[in-house]
């Protein structure tokens, strides 16, 4: 009898549990607070191995942009440097990608792009199928990091677009529904500290399109 009360009352508290799991799943209790600071439109761009990357590479994922040129000795060894330590902390998690743009695809080819990636992360196809370093059209490269990334100058507008240049070490972070959540220094060790916390939230956030992403009792 002791054993049937005792099955009994660990079913309910686990009907109860899953009850308000699914009442709250999806509202504001369960969203990662971070504002949103723009959305990521339509892209179409090659990586590293001459595949395409556009915005279904990485949908679903959560994912951190940033520009850099293959031949730069300042800032951008030391920001990918530092891009590559975060890698490896999600580097099991199938939903979480790096996107490096070029500064200079003009002069940044497919195979400089290859010699980049094995100079930065070696030859594992493990890592390399998460961390895509592509190259464009400069004028598409250039308004996604301005409209979309909010990466570059407010002033780039008053330059032609063979004077601008991105020279950066701001870094973006994007959520599973293409919506820029936050930018981060990519040299300062703070700043680094609370993007890979920032990606970890919304690793675990569901996205905004879910079946589930609503209360039961929603109107929405």
């Amino acid at each position: 009898m002791k054993k049937k009360i005792l099955f009994y009352a660990g079913f309910f508290v686990l009907l109860f549990a899953a009850f308000f799991f699914f009442l709250f799943y999806g509202t504001d209790y369960y969203k990662v607070k971070l504002p949103v600071l723009g959305y990521v439109q339509n892209f179409s761009f090659t990586d590293q191995d001459g595949q395409k990357v556009n915005e279904h590479t990485i949908d679903n994922k959560v994912y951190v942009a940033n520009y850099f040129f293959t031949t730069c000795k300042g800032i951008c060894p030391r920001m990918n440097g530092n891009l590559d330590s975060i890698y490896h902390q999600f580097d099991n998690d199938s939903n979480f990608a790096i996107i490096s743009h070029t500064s200079m695809p003009e002069t940044d080819s497919v195979p400089l792009l290859k010699k980049y990636e094995t100079k930065m992360i070696g030859s594992n196809p493990h890592f390399a199928a998460k961390w895509y370093f592509v190259t464009g059209v400069k004028d598409s490269l250039y308004e996604l990091a301005k409209s979309s990334y909010k990466l570059d100058s407010e002033n780039a507008d008053t330059l032609s677009m063979a004077d601008q240049f991105i020279h950066t070490q701001l870094v973006a972070l994007i959520d599973k529904d293409r919506r820029v959540r936050g930018i981060y220094d990519g040299l300062k060790e703070d700043e680094l500290t609370q993007l890979s916390k920032d990606i970890a939230k919304l690793l675990k956030a569901p996205r905004e399109g879910s079946v589930f992403n609503h209360s039961a009792f929603s109107n929405n």
